[in-house]
């Protein structure tokens, strides 16, 4: 709404110009997302509290794995309605409605967000800790990574392929397969962060330091005399996405506020599968999947510790981890959850690094 203002009354008044520059909306971007979380917070908690959207399973395991006492049991769930709200609102105001990857990122975080409101709703429902069938959530994800990847396979934003992180040279044509690989990193990264919710704090952490990068990494891509210093594809449209990343740093940060050890709230999968999946489109709009797996790292373990797991188990018939996935595994350790959720947040920070780097070693 604001860059649109600056467009109609920047020449007229000069004040409103300040409204083109993509560093100033993206850092108010941020603080707008960060104070409707601060503000809408408490309201949200209450209103939850009180239509008793709050998720106690029934698995006999359950307790002994997550040691969770009677009371946070008793938290609700679902708060990934209130990072939704923020985060759209943030992108309403501050970005460029006329951006086709803004546009983009909306219908996935409201798509993605739908089909993990619905699984969360029928898990209340039934007060078990199945909610939607495998098939079924999967179809949903899928879909709209369909739909995405032929878009941006019809409507190509660049070279259709795979640019290697650290190499300059090295790009992977990939033709019709660009389709199902969207759908894979879509998929892939919205469960990722699935998997990874389930400490106070921990997934929205690492989302925060990952956002925080690509916050980076958009801006550079989207700018043509720094993605050419830097030997990145260079995307026109691109650097509108800092705003959103910009957004999600701040809706994160509200969000963390109430879900910090002793977490007040969760966000469930309502906002871990829109997390993830605007996460993924926003490294394929700017061709840096593969540096998603850097930045992302500690998502990426994660999901990676279920898959071995479940295949050792078939395989071998013997598990690799004590409990999959892998901070359930440090629990059962005899870590304490705040330990292991600020230690994998200092991970995901020097990952976050890492990936940074990727930008100039090429």
């Amino acid at each position: 709404m604001f860059y649109l203002l600056s467009g109609l009354l920047g020449d007229s008044y000069i004040i409103f110009n300040v409204f083109r520059y993509i560093t100033f909306r993206s850092i108010m971007s941020a603080i707008t997302s960060f104070m409707l979380c601060i503000f809408l917070g408490p309201y949200v908690i209450e209103r939850l509290k009180q239509f008793g959207v709050r998720h106690d399973s029934k698995k006999p395991f359950t307790e002994a794995i997550h040691a969770w006492s009677e009371t946070k049991s008793q938290i609700p769930t679902m708060g990934g309605l209130l990072i939704i709200v923020s985060i759209i609102t943030a992108l309403l105001l501050w970005g460029n409605l006329q951006n086709r990857f803004i546009l983009w990122l909306i219908a996935i975080v409201l798509w993605f967000g739908f089909v993990g409101f619905i699984d969360d709703w029928i898990k209340i429902r039934r007060q078990y800790s199945i909610g939607l069938r495998s098939r079924t959530k999967f179809a949903g994800q899928v879909i709209l990574g369909t739909v995405l990847g032929w878009y941006l396979f019809v409507r190509p934003h660049g070279p259709i392929g795979l640019y290697m992180p650290f190499f300059k040279s090295i790009f992977i044509p990939l033709g019709i397969l660009y389709i199902p690989f969207v759908v894979a990193v879509l998929v892939g990264t919205s469960n990722a962060m699935n998997l990874t919710d389930g400490m106070d704090g921990l997934a929205i952490g690492c989302l925060i330091m990952a956002a925080g990068a690509f916050t980076i990494i958009t801006y550079a891509t989207g700018h043509a005399v720094f993605s050419k210093y830097l030997n990145i594809p260079f995307v026109a449209e691109a650097g509108e996405l800092a705003v959103a990343c910009a957004a999600l740093v701040g809706a994160g940060a509200g969000f963390l506020w109430f879900n910090a050890y002793p977490a007040n709230i969760f966000m469930g999968d309502t906002g871990s599968l829109s997390l993830g999946g605007c996460l993924g489109a926003i490294a394929i709009f700017v061709k840096q999947e593969l540096v998603l797996l850097i930045v992302g790292g500690v998502f990426v373990w994660e999901a990676l510790s279920v898959i071995l797991q479940v295949t050792s188990f078939r395989l071998r018939g013997k598990r690799i981890f004590k409990c999959s996935p892998y901070h359930i595994h440090l629990q059962m350790c005899g870590w304490p959850e705040s330990k292991i959720t600020i230690r994998l947040w200092i991970v995901a920070f020097v990952l976050a690094l890492i990936g940074l780097s990727t930008l100039k070693l090429r």
